[in-house]
């Protein structure tokens, strides 16, 4: 016979509880995983449950389910089908927390720093010919090889989805180091390519980190030496 009582004391964390029924003199003892319910148990729920009997351990609640389950909710009902004008309408897209202003400005630092390490990259590259250290023809081959570093970073983003031969990161590499890394680095965030490699992204920060290493000191190359550079 199923009884019902009141769940006067629900221990989270040892998952078991007790059971105050009129039916019974003393509290009955259930587990968690004699429950059954939507929701876990809590002090003052109601519930129905079996009572059984072990040794002389007391009282103890089986099959113990919230006494809500045990009457049929009109909510529980199965839903009215929709009519057929409805069915094509788009379902609605799930709402997109909006960024906080401090989100914005960390995701974009990245970009500034590439944009801000190109500006002065070029800057000292015309510094050098202002120097003489460089003639300005060498601005057009800049731009070429730059160009080739993006075509090349281009070939290879098509070759990965089109699971074609890759172009071998050591190229990639090359180019960099020869002064190609700005259009690697355009091509990385335009194309979405090789941002998400710690490994090829060590190694191409390293190469940016020796040109500028090397243009600076063939730039200043004279006023270490001794001699100002030719105006």
């Amino acid at each position: 016979m199923r009884k019902q009582g009141t769940v006067v004391r629900w221990d989270r964390e040892r998952a078991f509880g007790f059971i105050r029924s009129p039916q019974t003199a003393a509290d009955i003892f259930f587990h968690t995983r004699d429950f059954s319910g939507h929701n876990p148990p809590a002090e003052g729920m109601e519930v129905s449950f079996d009572e059984i009997h072990v040794g002389g351990k007391g009282p103890r609640a089986l099959s113990v389910e919230p006494v809500r389950n045990l009457v049929a909710s009109p909510l529980d009902a199965a839903p009215l089908p929709l009519p057929a004008e409805a069915e094509i309408l788009p379902k609605a897209a799930p709402a997109r927390r909006s960024r906080t202003p401090r989100e914005k400005r960390r995701e974009e630092l990245p970009l500034w720093i590439g944009l801000g390490l190109i500006a002065l990259w070029l800057l000292l590259w015309l510094i050098g010919i202002g120097f003489g250290r460089f003639p300005w023809v060498v601005l057009t081959a800049v731009v070429i090889l730059n160009l080739a570093t993006f075509y090349m970073y281009w070939r290879d983003k098509d070759a990965a989805i089109t699971e074609s031969p890759r172009v071998p990161e050591d190229w990639l590499h090359g180019l960099d180091v020869a002064g190609g890394w700005p259009g690697g680095w355009f091509a990385q965030h335009i194309l979405r390519h090789k941002t998400a490699k710690s490994r090829f992204q060590l190694m191409y920060w390293g190469t940016v980190a020796l040109n500028f290493a090397a243009l600076l000191a063939w730039i200043c190359w004279p006023l270490l030496m001794g001699s100002p550079p030719e105006a």
